[in-house]
């Protein structure tokens, strides 16, 4: 069981990541359950439900507008019969308003329900390492 739930697993990442390279917000959030629980690196403590992190992927977006980077690396699931959760480490970033392509290294964990037979991001933790002394986060630390 737990072979084939991996393969569901790593099959709607993928999916989920080509959404957001190319995007595409409704399929982006076509994932999440309608009570996703977000802790993201970037503006708010927390999201709650599928349309707050809408909003927020918009925003992503919009501060990203070129071409984006959203690479998965060391892609890590731990599968039972209906829920299973997953870590990765993601090298992320694009083009911004100004120009100049920024990119990082983000931390990724994610929690996965089987909801009325559908797989579903019940929820998604992202987050950069920072530094105690400055409270600056550390970007540009590579694995």
């Amino acid at each position: 069981m737990s072979t084939q739930v991996n393969s569901e697993i790593s099959t709607l990442i993928k999916n989920w990541q080509q959404a957001v390279m190319v995007k595409d917000l409704d399929k982006i959030v076509s994932f999440y359950a309608d009570d996703i629980v977000a802790f993201d690196a970037v503006t708010a403590l927390q999201f709650k439900g599928r349309e707050a992190y809408k909003a927020h992927w918009k925003a992503c977006a919009e501060f990203c507008p070129g071409p984006g980077i959203f690479e998965f690396h060391h892609l890590k699931i731990v599968a039972a019969a209906d829920s299973a959760f997953a870590h990765w480490l993601a090298r992320c970033g694009g083009t911004g308003p100004d120009g100049v392509e920024k990119v990082c290294w983000m931390r990724v964990t994610a929690g996965y329900q089987r909801i009325n037979g559908e797989w579903r991001v019940v929820h998604e933790h992202w987050s950069a390492p920072f530094d105690m002394q400055s409270g600056a986060a550390l970007f540009d630390l590579e694995p």
